[in-house]
């Protein structure tokens, strides 16, 4: 069985490879691609989907301490600030419901789950 830090490690590559900030946030920012752009959208909704599926393949296997190092939370924030999501879209949510969902699970496995 994996590890919380093989898979960890395995699902980072996978997120860093369609992460949308470090190339697409800085075209956004410098005018080159509108914030409304439909292949913006199309990039970020797949980020998003592909890291809710990471998420849930997670909750079997991540620690607490791995769990919050993929906390998709502060990325979100930076996406949010810069406008090109909204913190009212479904993919937004169905994010945040799965990293709560893993960090829950995590902390069940661990014993320390808050009720």
């Amino acid at each position: 069985m994996e590890t919380s830090e093989q898979f960890l490690d395995r699902a980072m590559k996978l997120l860093q490879r369609s992460d949308p900030i470090p190339k697409l946030l800085p075209q956004v920012r410098i005018g080159r691609m509108d914030r409304d752009s439909p292949a913006l959208a199309a990039i970020l909704e797949s980020w998003l989907e592909a890291f809710v599926q990471v998420l849930k393949d997670g909750q079997a296997v991540l620690n607490v301490e791995g769990a919050l190092r993929i906390d998709p939370n502060p990325r979100l924030a930076v996406l949010l600030e810069a406008g090109v999501l909204a913190e009212n879209q479904p993919h937004v949510q169905a994010v945040r419901d799965a990293w709560s969902d893993a960090m829950g699970a995590a902390q069940q496995r661990a014993g320390t789950a808050v009720s």
